[in-house]
């Protein structure tokens, strides 16, 4: 039985995970306040003071590094790749150390687990990144020739989900056709065809349903008109992305907030609630076809995860307006870590092909 050590660093935390096989031994959350993060001038800055916190960890636990076979990162802003599992490579150092695709937390995930895997002398392993890339040539292509549409989303959380959610039915992801909707802060609903996922909304380029913070989809000349009437372009990416839907309407991003103020009987709450929950019942929807490969005629599940999963309100409405379309399966919250383990120990015994990074 494999052992490995997962790292999953986020915008103010680093989340930690020791698992033999499908066994979580432990798993820790860092906080990082912004002031200390902010010190260190930038993301790549951050590696010093996150491994600091690692390594108290790893001490707090006693984890002996030649008892771990792999250590396996949260994958971070790379070149659009297939899903699976890559050993991380010098050429994936390098497009992260630069910065080549961009530059985000999540790029410390490769980055702190090089080194450790380099100080315990194991493989180094990172699983389906955000940038995974299985779309369809067709879902690519939009009305504006030149404008194509990109795949970037929950990938691990959804790709996990689905394992989850058919290993608990006695199913194999691998053969069946899902509808998977992450449900967070931000939003991804998409299409997984026997493995892949061939469809996916892109919430980070506006796509989708609105969320706690996100606006989603909008009608385009609106927003146009809003740019030509002076309105710049960083206030509009900012509402788009961090200060629209439940936000922007009713002044939180809570979920626990929103069912305490639809219980009290706030009736713009419950029609704001309603609507999100709509307008994720819709994108859901919208991805059947792409999702079904002419061998069979329905789904075979709904997923539904993410933090939002928690909410029984949602999940109540969302059941009601989907349980006509297949089986709805709920997979509550984030099985990032245990994804990542899972990739690992797939890898370590040959059950999942270890891909190269090519860039």
């Amino acid at each position: 039985m494999s052992t490995v050590f997962v790292i999953n660093p986020g915008s103010t935390s680093t989340k930690l995970a020791l698992f033999r096989e499908r066994e979580e031994l432990f798993e820790k959350e860092l906080q990082h306040s912004k002031e200390d993060l902010a010190a260190c001038g930038n993301v790549e800055g951050q590696s010093p003071l996150r491994m600091k916190g690692i390594e108290a960890v790893l001490a707090e636990q006693g984890v002996d590094g030649s008892k771990v076979d792999a250590v396996v990162g949260r994958g971070g802003l790379l070149a659009p790749l297939e899903g699976g599992v890559y050993e991380v490579s010098d050429k994936m150092l390098d497009d992260l150390k630069s910065n080549r695709y961009g530059s985000h937390p999540c790029n410390l995930g490769v980055l702190l687990t090089w080194d450790l895997a380099q100080e315990w002398a194991v493989p180094a392993y990172t699983v389906d990144p955000v940038v995974t890339d299985e779309m369809d040539d067709r879902a690519r292509i939009t009305g504006m020739p030149g404008l194509e549409r990109r795949s970037v989303f929950h990938a691990l959380n959804q790709r996990g989900a689905g394992r989850r959610a058919m290993r608990l039915t006695g199913r194999k992801y691998e053969d069946c056709c899902l509808v998977v909707a992450h449900m967070g802060g931000g939003v991804s609903v998409g299409a997984h065809r026997r493995g892949r996922v061939v469809d996916v909304t892109n919430g980070l380029d506006g796509e989708g349903p609105f969320t706690p913070e996100r606006t989603g989809t909008l009608p385009v000349l609106p927003v146009l008109e809003r740019m030509h009437n002076g309105e710049s372009f960083e206030s509009l990416r900012l509402a788009v992305l961090r200060e629209g839907g439940l936000w922007a309407h009713i002044g939180t991003n809570d979920m626990r907030e929103v069912e305490q103020r639809m219980g009290e009987g706030d009736e713009k709450c419950t029609a704001i609630f309603k609507a999100m929950a709509y307008s994720i019942a819709k994108h859901v929807g919208s991805m059947i076809p792409a999702a079904l490969d002419g061998q069979q005629e329905r789904l075979d599940a709904i997923v539904l995860t993410g933090g939002m999963a928690h909410s029984t309100a949602l999940v109540k409405e969302l059941t009601r307006m989907l349980s006509c379309m297949a089986p709805v399966e709920v997979v509550p919250g984030s099985v990032e870590m245990a994804a990542l383990a899972l990739g690992a120990c797939m890898a370590l015994s040959g059950d999942e092909i270890i891909r190269t990074y090519a860039g």
